[in-house]
């Protein structure tokens, strides 16, 4: 099996968030057939049409190539009011312009949400979910809700071993269903 690049895309710029520790367990999980890395989304500015000139901002070019190189994506994202932070938004916006080359396009995803309270981000994880098929991306169809983050991590270390379980499933579930989306 070929070793398969994955995007890790965090919906959080806070260095300690939980979403970032999550991310980093998922990607000490990962099977040897991904090769996961965080894409830094701190540095993008915010999406501006008038921006997209021959020459757009050199953020939005080197994003948008590295989501191309990627196999796939995973998205692990906080709710902030019920839905995705501006952050994550704003780095789905530049990966699908300009209009007709998108970056996303065909990469298989999968989404954790997280959170300190019991939901686990539903309302993030499901809005997420709906931009997905306009954006031609394939999502994985088990859901992952993480609540109670806080509890579960020791520093930056999960320390929950149910969870761990059960990212180590998500993982190895998302490796095959992002397999199976190469195979095409």
């Amino acid at each position: 099996m070929a070793t398969r690049n994955i995007a890790v895309i965090v919906g959080s710029l806070r260095k300690e968030s939980f979403s970032r520790k999550v991310a980093n367990t998922l990607i000490e999980l990962a099977p040897a057939s991904l090769q996961m890395e965080i894409v830094e989304l701190r540095d993008l500015p915010m999406y501006n049409e008038d921006d997209e000139t021959a020459d757009p901002p050199a953020a939005f070019t080197a994003f948008r190539e590295r989501i191309r190189q990627a196999d796939g994506v995973l998205f692990c994202t906080p709710e902030y009011n019920r839905s995705i932070p501006g952050v994550l938004k704003n780095a789905i916006d530049v990966g699908s312009r300009p209009y007709g080359k998108a970056a996303w396009t065909g990469k298989p995803c999968a989404i954790v949400s997280v959170s300190p309270g019991a939901l686990g981000a539903f309302g993030a994880n499901h809005h997420l979910r709906q931009t997905l098929p306009f954006l031609q991306m394939p999502a994985l169809p088990a859901e992952a809700y993480l609540g109670g983050i806080a509890a579960k991590f020791d520093g930056a270390r999960m320390t929950d071993d149910s969870t761990r379980a059960f990212l180590q499933a998500y993982v190895d579930n998302f490796a095959a269903w992002v397999e199976r989306h190469a195979a095409r």
